[in-house]
């Protein structure tokens, strides 16, 4: 069992990540769930929950193609 966090930063807020996964002897995915929060002074706003895996890789990839547009989609909700 593991968990991984990543945070993406931006001027006002930042986005937080984390990443629990399990895996059984044989190296198979038994779970998996992404949490993704908004972080701003006022504390921490649960935004979305994935059981996808990947989905903290596909955020990833959505903040580096469209920058600070990905973090306003984000901010809104």
């Amino acid at each position: 069992m593991a968990v991984r966090t990543t945070v993406f930063k931006a001027l006002t807020f930042s986005i937080l990540v984390e990443e629990f996964h399990d895996r059984d002897a044989a190296g198979h995915l038994n779970a998996y769930l992404a949490s993704i929060y908004v972080e701003t002074a006022a504390g921490r706003h649960l935004v979305r929950r994935s059981r996808l895996p990947g989905a903290a890789e596909s955020l990833r990839q959505e903040v580096e193609r469209d920058g600070i547009r990905a973090f306003r989609r984000l901010a809104s909700i």
